[in-house]
């Protein structure tokens, strides 16, 4: 028997669905603010029989959006969630700079050493007319300017496309063209084509040879360019002959090398010849064999542009004590050098330990004199 104050152990009276059936359910502040009809009242059906339900009129709770939520809820979400987004992107440039495993950036590129070797002649420097001067040396074999800076066949390598293999090459021509072939740049008026090709970090080292130029393997002015002084010498001719070889490798992962190895031959006359007919013996050949290695990364070839890493220049009709780190100063034709290279000195060497300071100019180089009789 149930205690007092207890209910009793048996089911409440009534009918499954009565009145009692839905005690237990509740209905939230929200449902009930939901709903938008009302039954009219006894009078007010007596006085409108065409409707008996009327609608709510919106009472909503101060601060309430009358939907359930709270005037600038939705602001305050959307600005709590603008602000987490920007800590995070905060965070992820920080994350970005300050990583220990951030990829190093490229190297720089290094300064170019240079090797500038005059040539003296063993006697007289033969003197003639171009034509022939051309057709009796070596050159008359050579093609004429830039048709003489052949291209070899490009061929793919480990990391770069025969495209790219292409460009590196065709970036060296362009540089041998303007450095040994521009008649302005010849002339020494300007060296603005050949900056153009360089990489950057090699243009302090460039200006520098030519504001201050010195004979330190450094800053020699004709190790990055070919040019004479037009108060002396000047072109007797246009036409410059050319024959050389280019080569492509690559040596290490990302980086591109070339090597070029070419011959330039120029027809001189002294510069007070250059004004009236040109004499049986006014002009002489001058010649300059350039060895130039090159390096390309990627940047490089998208900028078409190079890293001049060596120059060795072998050049001559001249005189050994000859100043030619900053323009190259031939023996006219009829003259003979003041002095001479020591003998056994072999111009063509390619140790880099000991480059001779002067070399003997190889009888073959010269042209022949003229045969009297």
């Amino acid at each position: 028997m149930a205690g007092r104050g207890e209910p009793p152990d048996v089911p409440p009276e009534g009918p499954l669905g009565g009145d009692d059936e839905y005690r237990s359910v509740v209905f939230d502040e929200s449902f009930v603010r939901a709903a938008r009809l009302q039954e009219f009242s006894a009078r007010e059906r007596m006085n409108d029989h065409e409707r008996a339900v009327r609608s709510r009129p919106d009472r909503a709770a101060p601060g309430d959006d009358g939907r359930g939520g709270r005037r600038g809820t939705g602001a305050k979400q959307a600005l709590a969630l603008a602000l987490v987004v920007a800590l995070a992107f905060a965070m992820a440039i920080y994350l970005g700079v300050r990583h220990p495993y951030q990829p190093s950036p490229a190297p720089r590129a290094g300064p170019l050493r240079t090797s500038v070797v005059p040539l003296a002649p063993e006697g007289t420097v033969p003197g003639g007319v171009p034509a022939e001067l051309f057709e009796r040396s070596p050159a008359a074999q050579f093609r004429t300017g830039a048709e003489g800076v052949t291209l070899p066949a490009a061929r793919r390598t480990a990391h770069f496309s025969e495209g790219q293999v292409l460009s590196a090459l065709t970036v060296a021509k362009d540089y041998l063209v303007a450095s040994s072939l521009a008649p302005d740049v010849l002339r020494g008026s300007t060296v603005r084509p050949v900056r153009m090709l360089l990489d950057p970090d090699q243009l302090t080292q460039f200006d520098r040879s030519f504001v201050a130029p010195a004979a330190d393997g450094r800053h020699a002015a004709t190790g990055w360019l070919v040019r004479f002084d037009p108060a002396e010498v000047t072109l007797a001719v246009p036409q410059v002959r050319v024959q050389g070889v280019l080569r492509v490798e690559e040596r290490e992962s990302g980086r591109l090398e070339v090597t070029s190895d070419h011959t330039f031959v120029y027809a001189l006359r002294p510069a007070g010849d250059s004004a009236g007919p040109p004499r049986a013996d006014g002009a002489s050949l001058f010649s300059v064999r350039r060895e130039l290695h090159f390096r390309f990364d990627r940047d490089d070839l998208r900028m078409h542009r190079a890293e001049l890493l060596f120059s060795y220049v072998q050049a001559g009709p001249q005189a050994c004590s000859a100043d030619a780190a900053d323009r190259l100063r031939p023996v006219p034709a009829g003259e003979r050098a003041a002095d001479r290279g020591p003998d056994g000195t072999d111009p063509y060497a390619t140790g880099r330990a000991a480059v001779a300071l002067c070399g003997t100019l190889a009888p073959s180089a010269m042209p022949s004199p003229r045969d009297n009789g």
